[in-house]
């Protein structure tokens, strides 16, 4: 019995994923929106017993020690607050957010890379103001061509996005699993009752 236990906790390492704990900052706001902030129920619980968090809400499966029993945390609050950064960082993810995945040529969504608007081989640098999401087809056909050359144009012109503004287009992407104990501290279409 116990290696049949051994071998089917051995073979589900995913199982372990199924009870993320939503973190909030000691303000009640996740410290991120996208991604959502989530620890694995195992951090959760550690950070429980090292008295760094408040359990907040807790999911209705428990967990067991030799001598305790604990409900799996399902959203902890932070006891110091983390200051969110101001500075955003230059990383394609951030540059896809800020762009909302939407392609600035053509508008599509999906497979997306980026382009520099004015193309390196013409001097453009590789900077916020400067570099866009694009879809394949749309770099593919403007190249290291002008946008005027390529006769195509931009939806919206490219800029450093604020942190706070990058987190609130953060919130209009939800996971694809909200639990139900996280939406009091997610704003995602949520209705307020009167």
């Amino acid at each position: 019995m116990d290696g049949d236990f051994r071998a089917e906790f051995v073979r589900s390492p995913g199982a372990l994923k199924q009870h993320p704990a939503l973190v909030l900052n000691a303000d009640y706001r996740p410290l991120s929106y996208y991604p959502l902030s989530l620890w694995s129920w195992q951090d959760a619980v550690k950070a429980a017993w090292l008295d760094r968090v408040a359990i907040v809400a807790e999911y209705d499966e428990v967990v067991h020690s030799p001598s305790t029993e604990i409900r799996i945390p399902s959203v902890v609050v932070l006891k110091d607050f983390v200051k969110p950064q101001k500075r955003v960082a230059f990383t394609r993810f951030n540059l896809f957010l800020r762009d909302e995945f939407h392609c600035q040529y053509c508008g599509s969504k999906g497979e997306l890379t980026f382009d520099h608007v004015v193309p390196r081989a013409a001097g453009g640098v590789t900077s916020w103001e400067n570099v866009v999401a694009a879809c394949s087809p749309c770099n593919l056909k403007k190249g290291s061509k002008s946008l005027h050359r390529a006769g195509m144009s931009l939806r919206k012109p490219p800029r450093r996005p604020g942190a706070e503004e990058l987190r609130n287009t953060g919130r209009k992407f939800p996971p694809n699993h909200l639990h139900d104990s996280w939406m009091d501290f997610l704003y995602w279409d949520t209705e307020l009752d009167a």
